[in-house]
């Protein structure tokens, strides 16, 4: 068992996620202590307490715990991808150079592990180097049950401009929705702020995010201002309608918190929108019935970025997974009938 360390950040190795961070300087300590020794406050970055997707930079502090030494205690090893998954995750891939990839990342395939969570996206990244010595990196992230364009980065280089670029907003992603009800007006912004509500049970089990009118946002502790564009493109007789949303800031569950909060919220979405048809003084409920799945209908349609190398501007287009794709053809909506970006055409 070593004794306590600090370790600095060092050139090449900044503006990663410290658990990514860690990993490479310790790969056989486990995320799951990583995860532990962060909550316990035991792993701190210029003296002040982390979080595993805390992202360090060259130059800062790290301190270390005492640690088992590598033989001491079992080391987790990246679990192998199964055939069944690198023929999926690799069937996903919509674009691809030397430099950047996409996906459409399925509905139900979260980015990356957390608790419970042993299959996910960045787990599957050792089959998609297509010929490369690393993998490829994540660059920003999508809920578990959204699907759509996922961005990744095939060098550690793009990783750390396409992650500059996203946190600077020089990205545009476009989402496609069905909601419940129409929106009324039919183009507008939404713009409350979001604060987390802390969930139930040991491991925080049900925690979502709650509005926060914009006037109070400054007097509430941990309130974040967020702004959303929404279009409606077509209703279904005032019962259901496919709106275009384009989340301005980049909050925790922004899109769904904010569509539930104005009475339309995304058809399938139990956590903010409730499991029947209609939420007295709420507005409609998510969920439809009939044919209609009870799948999250929330896809990520476009991302449009300039490429991180040739810096020609590039727009990543995803098709709309199995189950929207039914729901769209039993209303009768048709992706030839509405503008790539609704709100550049309303300009």
């Amino acid at each position: 068992m070593s004794g306590v360390q600090t370790l600095t950040v060092g050139a090449g190795e900044g503006d990663q996620r410290l658990d990514r961070w860690f990993r490479r300087r310790f790969p056989h300590v486990p995320q799951g202590r990583i995860e532990k020794m962060c909550r316990k406050g035991e792993i701190r970055v210029d003296g002040g307490r982390v979080k595993p997707a805390s992202r360090v930079e060259e130059g800062q502090q790290v301190r270390i715990p005492p640690l088992p030494e590598p033989g001491e205690a079992p080391a987790t090893p990246r679990p192998a991808v199964s055939e069944a998954d690198a023929r999926m995750i690799r069937a996903a891939v919509i674009y691809r150079d030397d430099h950047i990839l996409a996906l459409n990342k399925p509905p139900g395939l979260p980015v990356q592990g957390g608790s419970g969570q042993t299959r996910h996206v960045d787990g599957m990244a050792e089959a998609l180097r297509f010929g490369l010595d690393e993998s490829p990196r994540l660059v920003h992230r999508l809920d578990k049950d959204t699907s759509g364009v996922l961005l990744m980065a095939r060098t550690r280089a793009v990783a750390k401009d396409l992650t500059s670029a996203f946190r600077s907003r020089e990205t545009r992603k476009i989402y496609w929705a069905a909601v419940a009800g129409t929106p009324s007006p039919a183009m507008g912004t939404i713009r409350y702020g979001l604060v987390k509500a802390p969930g139930h049970g040991a491991k925080g089990e049900g925690e979502k995010m709650v509005c926060i009118h914009p006037d109070a946002v400054d007097a509430t502790p941990g309130a974040k201002r967020a702004v959303t564009d929404y279009a409606v493109l077509s209703s279904l007789a005032k019962r259901a309608s496919w709106c275009a949303l384009v989340p301005v800031t980049g909050r925790t569950h922004q899109l769904r918190a904010h569509m539930a909060e104005v009475g339309h919220p995304i058809v399938g979405d139990g956590k903010y929108g409730g499991s029947g048809q209609v939420n007295e003084g709420e507005g409609w409920g998510a969920q439809l019935g009939g044919e209609v799945s009870r799948k999250l209908h929330l896809h990520a349609r476009a991302l449009s970025l300039t490429h991180p190398v040739t810096g020609r501007p590039l727009t990543l287009t995803a098709a709309l997974p199995e189950h929207m794709r039914r729901t769209w053809q039993m209303f009768g909506w048709s992706e030839s009938d509405v503008p790539a970006d609704p709100f550049e055409a309303a300009e």
